[in-house]
């Protein structure tokens, strides 16, 4: 994949974006990058390989494949109740599980039945602090003032949902007996060598010099310059194109039987293929067109950032791109959509 018929600088300009990177994959393997602008505005920190941005809801695709490695060791079943699994919270029981259960695969692919309160899943207040999930998920605390729970029969509607992926952090951490980003680090970001993505939430904490500012679509630093989600398996990784690309080819790898760190081609196909009737969600990742043409797509968009990830799983080729800016228009509206669209022409 190449970049063309499109100018970046001049497009950064014109969108007042400060900083972006990209990473292209082809023939399973890196085919190139770019990386423009500065990490903060009116500073001299450059954009670089090694740059470290939000990738927002991104974080779900990593999400479903840290979930399908467990379920490759046996922690996780994609269909049992996941009140089978769960210890420390469960979902409550009410007139709409009667006759279907919340599962992991419905919970992936956002058909649980569960939907976001308005006005929940906001940035650290740092003042409040870090709530612990179980707070979080019983209604207590300042990210979401109510409890969760089962509003309509699982499988019946799809509602894009945080809170679904706060449960599936839970599960995790229940059945692993690890923190959420514990279990992420050895299972994913180890063995797949992504040294440059972070999951703790008290992870900006450490030396800041390669992570990306927020800025807003005037291109101003954000309150805070580095916006961080109390809930790391719904919009919680920081990361670079580079760490990002090397995941989805662990996807493309063990779709063709040949995963680094053991996903089955089986369940590797379960993420892309269409769950429940609905033609655009896999597990963790969206999907467009079928077979040899299959699109997939995950998109990140919080304070201060925006990014996309974008793969062709049977043509074996894919892009990230990320920027520190919030535009507020959607991803491909901006100058995502214009180097997405140069990309695939």
């Amino acid at each position: 994949m190449k970049l063309k018929n499109i100018n970046i600088e001049e497009r950064m300009e014109h969108y007042n974006v400060n900083g972006l990177s990209i990473a292209m994959f082809e023939e399973g393997q890196i085919s190139g990058t770019g990386n423009y602008g500065l990490l903060e505005v009116k500073s001299d920190r450059k954009v670089s390989d090694k740059s470290i941005f939000s990738a927002c809801s991104i974080s779900k695709f990593l999400t479903g494949m840290i979930a399908i490695r467990l379920l490759e060791e046996g922690y996780l079943d994609l269909d049992q109740n996941v009140n089978e699994r769960l210890v420390t919270w469960k979902v409550p029981e009410n007139k709409y599980t009667q006759n279907k259960k919340v599962t992991l695969r419905n919970l992936l692919s956002h058909q649980s039945g569960i939907k976001d309160h308005e006005g929940s899943f906001s940035e650290l207040n740092s003042e409040i602090g870090h709530p612990s999930m179980v707070e979080l998920l019983e209604g207590k605390s300042h990210y979401c003032k109510v409890p969760i729970e089962v509003q309509f029969e699982p499988e019946s509607e799809f509602h894009y949902s945080d809170a679904g992926y706060c449960i599936i952090q839970q599960l995790i951490e229940d059945v692993t007996k690890k923190q959420y980003y514990q279990a992420v680090n050895e299972l994913i970001f180890k063995p797949l060598r992504m040294e440059s993505s972070y999951l703790n939430t008290t992870m900006l904490e450490i030396d800041k010099k390669e992570f990306a500012c927020g800025h807003n679509k005037n291109g101003e630093l954000v309150e805070g310059k580095y916006p961080i989600y109390p809930y790391p398996a719904a919009s919680g990784l920081w990361t670079t194109s580079l760490d990002l690309s090397v995941l989805v080819l662990e996807l493309m790898n063990a779709l063709k039987g040949e995963s680094k760190i053991g996903f089955s081609k089986s369940l590797a196909k379960e993420i892309i293929t269409s769950q429940r009737g609905k033609s655009w969600t896999g597990l963790g990742v969206f999907l467009e067109g079928c077979e040899k043409e299959l699109e997939i797509t995950s998109m990140g968009w919080g304070i201060g950032f925006q990014c996309m990830m974008v793969a062709y799983p049977h043509m074996a080729k894919g892009a990230v791109i990320m920027t520190n800016a919030e535009l507020g228009i959607h991803q491909l509206e901006g100058i995502i959509g214009e180097i997405y669209k140069s990309i695939i022409s």
